[in-house]
């Protein structure tokens, strides 16, 4: 990632705080409505749920600089969300899930290059995280 694209994605984030619990429900709304089966690996409350992944972006988010610390927070949450339950076919639902979001909530600001940004930063995260659960969910 260019330190552009490290701006723009953190840009963006900034742009969603004042509505960062509404975006983060409405990110999971998308994602039960386009893969229902998600439901059922959130035991928690879905606000406190959103409250949750907005807390890990901004940690994530804040790590782009130090990639070594980053790998090391995004291989422990593949390792949990093994524990959970979260397969592989879920990362692409939740890629979608979450671009979908973007594009919602930031209208135009969530421009092309944004776009590329976020695919590339999801994926190079998603990849570490999966690269990290356990072989048998690797798998499954």
């Amino acid at each position: 990632m260019t330190p552009q694209d490290i701006a723009l994605i953190r840009s963006n984030f900034a742009q969603l705080h004042r509505r960062k619990i509404e975006t983060a429900c409405l990110f999971y709304e998308r994602l039960f409505t386009t893969m229902p089966g998600t439901r059922v690996l959130f035991k928690t409350d879905i606000e406190a749920q959103a409250a949750k992944l907005i807390e890990t972006l901004t940690v994530a988010l804040a790590m782009l600089n130090d990639p070594t610390g980053l790998n090391v927070l995004l291989a422990r949450l593949g390792e949990r969300h093994s524990g959970y339950g979260v397969r592989p076919a879920h990362y692409e639902a939740v890629r979608s899930a979450l671009l979908w979001t973007l594009e919602t909530s930031l209208g135009e600001a969530f421009t092309a290059q944004a776009r590329t940004a976020w695919s590339e930063l999801y994926d190079q995260m998603a990849a570490t995280m999966l690269a990290a659960a356990t072989p048998s969910q690797r798998t499954a």
